[in-house]
This record gives structure tokens, sequence and C-alpha cells, in this order.
């Protein structure tokens, strides 16, 4: 072990210059997550989810084996339990909202929307926090239809599934930052769940690092007849919901169409995985969702904060919000043999090696901003991020890449100028490296200097 570790140290860090130590590479303890990540121990809990029955919103609150109520106290125990193995480092708690039939067409009565909220606070920096979010409830062909069964094995008993077990493994390590794990209600009837997650956030003053939303992420069988268990998507914006108009016009003349906190959150998703998963083909889809859809990304999205959806590349639309029943030879319901559970063991994976590497992060740079116009010369400054960090890192990449394509590690300066890269001809950033090696995402320059 000792020997392997030595290994680990030695191949994971690069010599930076006479004046600097290391930079980290890869870390051990993010294989190690990997492989942690237990098949069987999500299968059983998409067993147990699609076993209540049916988890609509408005579903039977007060049985202990059926429906919505049923379902959000097991989740509540399965992080009391899990927090119960990790000496209480879990914060678990109920946060609802009442919702009414004024509030949309998919709500038929008066009923409280009631999420699960698991927090494992971060050592240094507590009051920042990194989001990983299922969803609790189900959906038959009528979206208020709240008696017929509606197992939701794989929407969304998969992502539900998926955060569970992150927690699990995840609350063996200490982080400087903190980890939300919840479980949300209302997402079938127009997002309520979310939105009063993200209402909640904003006035408790969280500082939000991301949120990674995950809505179906165990089929592999698309309808399409495509059978594929390494690709998924990760949905993003393209910019902030909450730019002001100063910033819009900014945008005409120095670019970032495609630059906003997101988007740098799903680049970094995707470079990760790529790091430690190869095996993985994270797609990078330029959208909020879905052609003219919405998940619980969505709501935290709204006020200002990052967010992305994490999913499967292929569909299958005869298990999504359809009542069970044959037709024509064909079989409808979102059952349980329609999830795969080595991959959304996979996926479950894929969120949590990028929870633990922006919990390990230190804080990015403020007020980036960028100089160098007529100059064959790129400059760029930032304010300095207070903690034990090795320094900072500056991106670089084609104005046509989805993603950053070249990197120079800059030390612990707050001012670089890369001599004979042509501000025209690139989009720029930078992120903070904190002294352990994981780094913060990139930040885009929101402003110019001479």
């Amino acid at each position: 072990m000792k020997r392997n570790y030595l290994f680990c140290l030695l191949s994971g860090f690069i010599l930076l210059n006479s004046s600097q130590t290391f930079a980290q590479e890869t870390d051990a303890r993010i294989y190690d997550i990997i492989q942690k990540i237990s098949a069987d121990s999500i299968e059983n809990s998409i067993r147990t989810l699609a076993g209540f029955g049916t988890r609509n919103t408005f579903s039977d609150t007060v049985s202990d084996t059926r429906g919505i109520g049923a379902a959000r106290r097991w989740i509540k125990s399965k992080f009391e339990n899990i927090s119960g193995d990790c000496e209480n480092c879990l914060e678990v708690f109920y946060q609802k909202e009442l919702v009414t039939p004024e509030d949309g067409e998919r709500i038929p009565h008066k009923a409280y929307v009631v999420n699960v909220v698991a927090i494992q606070k971060g050592s240094k920096y507590p009051n920042r926090y990194i989001i990983m979010s299922g969803d609790i409830d189900s959906r038959a062909s009528n979206a208020t239809d709240f008696t017929t069964d509606a197992p939701g094995a794989n929407d969304n008993a998969s992502g539900m599934a998926g955060t569970i077990e992150a927690a699990r493994v995840l609350s063996q390590y200490d982080f400087e930052n903190s980890i939300v794990y919840l479980g949300l209600s209302g997402e079938e009837q127009g997002l309520f769940g979310g939105q009063a997650v993200a209402e909640y956030a904003k006035e408790q003053g969280w500082e939000i690092i991301g949120v990674l939303n995950n809505d179906m992420i165990g089929n592999i069988e698309g309808v399409d007849g495509i059978i594929d268990n390494r690709s998924f998507r990760i949905f993003s914006e393209p910019v902030s919901q909450t730019e002001t108009e100063r910033e819009r016009r900014m945008r005409r003349y120095y670019g970032g169409e495609v630059d906003g906190i997101s988007r740098q959150l799903a680049r970094y998703i995707h470079k990760t995985t790529q790091t430690y998963m190869p095996e993985m083909n994270p797609m990078m889809i330029y959208r909020l969702d879905r052609f003219g859809r919405g998940g619980h990304h969505r709501p935290f999205n709204d006020l200002g904060f990052a967010g992305v959806r994490i999913m499967e590349a292929h569909e299958n639309y005869n298990r999504q919000h359809q009542d069970i029943r044959e037709e024509n030879g064909i079989k409808y319901g979102d059952v349980v043999e329609g999830v795969n559970f080595d991959y959304a063991k996979k996926l479950t994976a894929v969120n949590a090696i990028n929870l633990a590497s922006l919990a390990w992060a230190p804080p990015a740079p403020g007020n980036v901003e960028i100089g160098g116009a007529v100059a064959p010369a790129a400059k760029l400054k930032w304010e300095k991020v207070n903690g034990n960090i090795a320094g900072y890192k500056i991106y670089w990449r084609d104005t046509t890449s989805p993603v950053w394509q070249y990197s120079r590690f800059v030390g612990d300066v707050t001012e670089f100028t890369l001599e004979g890269i042509v501000i025209d001809n690139f989009f720029f950033g930078v992120s903070s490296v904190g002294a352990n090696g994981f780094e913060s995402p990139v930040v885009f320059p929101s402003g110019v200097f001479r």
C-alpha cells in the first residue's frame, strides 16, 4: 500500500519551477472513491424506491409502504444512517414549501412539497456548497394522477439512489467545502422542490459552487435502438440568467457567449471525468435541458447559481411518464427492469469525483480582468485567494472549441502576461490551484484593462 501511494505521489506531481513546489495532477483518493461506489447499493435503493408504488407529489403521505411520504421518510432514514456511520457528519432535515392549485395546472390540491436535505459541512469553507440532487417524485401518464402505480425506477429513483450512494461514500472523507445531498420533490409538477431549496439557499446566504442535478442516470437502451453504457450528457446554460444589461453589451465586444458559470461547471465535469474515468464519454450539450423541457437545476440557474443536468445519453420515451401497460407488443412504464445498475454506478462515480474535486478545491479567483488589445500578448489579472494555494492557472482555447485546450501554471501571482498569444484569437480564463493540487472552476474575465 505504501509503495502504491509513493508511486502515486511521484507520478502525480510535476515540477513547476525552481521557486515553486509541486502542482498535483491526480489524486489517489479520487480513484478510491470510484472503486467504492457500489452497483448493488444503488440497485437496492432503486428497488426500494420503486417499491413504494407511486411517489407522485400528491400521493399518500401516511402509509409506511406506499406513496411519497413513505419514500421521503425512507430517504431521510438512509441519510441519518449514513451520518451515524461517520460520527454524525451529516445534518439531515426536511425543507418544505406549500403549493396550491393557483401555482400551476399540475397541482390538483393544496399540499406541501417536502425535500430531504443532508449537509456535510466543510472544515475550511463551511458556507461554500457543492450540491448533488436527485428527484423523489414520480408520475404516471397523467401528472395529476396520484393513485395509479408510477414506480419511476429510472425517472428518477436512479438519480436519488445515486445521490444516496454518493453520500455514503463521500461521508468517509473530510472536505474543505461543504457538500449537500438533496432529495427534491415536486419536479413533475413544475420544479417546485428545486425552487424552494434555491430560495432557501439564497436566504441563508449560501455560496453555491455548483449544482449537479441527476435526472435519469440508469438507462442505456435508447428508443432509437442505440445501446450505450459509457456516454452521458451534461446540459448547461451559456450565460447567467441574472446578467446585467451592461454585461450583455460587453459580451458583444469581448466574447463570453458560451462562458457563463454553468458552462464552466460543465467543462470542469468534462475534464475531471476524462482525467479519472477515460473510459467514459461525457457529452457537453449546449442548452439548459432537453428541447423544450426542464430539470431541477433550472431554479438554481434562475437565481444566478451555477447548475447543470447530468443524465443518460439515450432516452427511452416508452419508459418515461407512462402508465404500466403493453400495447401492440410494446411495453410501457418506468419499471426496474429498464435500469442498468452498472451504468448508474458509473454516473454516480462521475458525480462523486466531481463533488470531491470541487469540495477539496480552493475558492475561484475573483474579479478576473483581461487586457492586450492591439498587442502581441494577452494580459490577465485577478484578486488573490486567501488560503493554502499553490497558485493560479491560466487557460485559453480557440474561440470555436467547446473545452479549454491550453493552460499554464503561473505560480502565486495576481497578474501575468502570455507573450506571443494574440488576445483576438482565443478565449481566456483563470483558475485557482490548491496546495493539494485540486483546482477551482475556470473564471472567465468579467472586465478589461489597458
